[in-house]
């Protein structure tokens, strides 16, 4: 059931594919996600994104069904990371949970910055982590420049975007966006952030200064140096199962600066047990590192 014939350059599936029901692919990705490290629970509310890529790839391949593309993952070792690709989640936006934005505007970028100046440092750095096609680094930006940038006129804010797939960082660098996932700003910040043309809005360079987008696994590479902020939202205590949690979590912590400040999702939770970390003044979603500064960030 591999064989595919060949029409004008094009590869043809048979015709005897059926798209995969939505049952299937529960069980489906039940089975293969504990694989790859992921757990099924982060894909409930997403899995019909994930399932309309599963029935791509199987007409690729020319497979009737889930149970003949599990036969194939187990005889080609190198379709896993195929796997990995298709169950992985890019959903963004800019300002993408308004309230947790606005909480960094008003008042954790200012806190990090009279920090960093109390400190004697020129500069506050932030990590988005799975930054997607850039609305979350770029959000960051743009609360600093309404917000903490104007009181700390002496302290400069630095950006690293990172994300696995190099060509959602390369439309990332682009920095061009459509209405929809410019729909949580203020009306007034549009025309100020982007230039409108022909129905695209695109950053405009005061917005993507300091800004550094790097394509790096989060699983295997971090940044150098450390960090004020880290925004690690929808993607690790998401998507990844808790070993892969409990493996990555403690290198992102340990590049906070002390009293650095740590985001995850307004719906994610930390691993049982994790200390390190506490809530930043009882905002939602925002943590306050409290171990930073004795070198120890392990969970217990």
């Amino acid at each position: 059931m591999q064989a595919l014939d060949v029409l004008w350059g094009k590869s043809v599936p048979f015709q005897c594919h059926q798209a995969m029901n939505d049952s299937d692919c529960v069980l489906f990705l039940q089975w293969a996600l504990p694989r790859i490290g992921m757990r099924w629970t982060g894909f409930r509310r997403v899995r019909g994104q994930v399932r309309k890529r599963l029935d791509r790839r199987m007409r690729e391949l020319g497979l009737a069904g889930a149970a003949e593309y599990r036969v194939y993952l187990e005889a080609n070792p190198d379709e896993w990371t195929v796997l990995e690709g298709i169950c992985r989640i890019t959903i963004s936006r800019f300002y993408r949970d308004r309230a947790v934005f606005e909480s960094l505007r008003r008042l954790v970028l200012p806190d990090l910055a009279a920090q960093a100046q109390a400190t004697g440092r020129r500069s506050v750095r932030a990590w988005s982590v799975g930054c997607a096609s850039g609305e979350e680094p770029y959000s960051v930006l743009i609360a600093w420049h309404y917000g903490a940038g104007p009181q700390f006129p002496e302290i400069e804010l630095e950006v690293v975007g990172t994300d696995l797939d190099p060509a959602l960082i390369e439309r990332a660098r682009a920095g061009r966006y459509q209405r929809g996932s410019i729909r949580e700003l203020l009306p007034e910040w549009i025309d100020t952030v982007f230039e409108e043309r022909k129905g695209l809005f695109t950053i405009r360079p005061d917005f993507r200064r300091g800004l550094e987008l790097l394509s790096q696994d989060v699983r295997q590479t971090v940044p150098e140096g450390r960090f004020d902020l880290i925004l690690c939202r929808n993607l690790v205590l998401t998507y990844f199962d808790e070993v892969q949690q409990r493996s990555v979590l403690p290198k992102l912590i340990g590049r906070l600066f002390p009293s650095g400040a740590f985001v995850t999702g307004v719906h994610e939770r930390l691993p049982e047990g994790w200390t390190g970390l506490k809530p930043w003044d009882n905002e939602r979603a925002i943590y306050r590192s409290c171990r930073a500064a004795q070198g120890s960030h392990s969970s217990t």
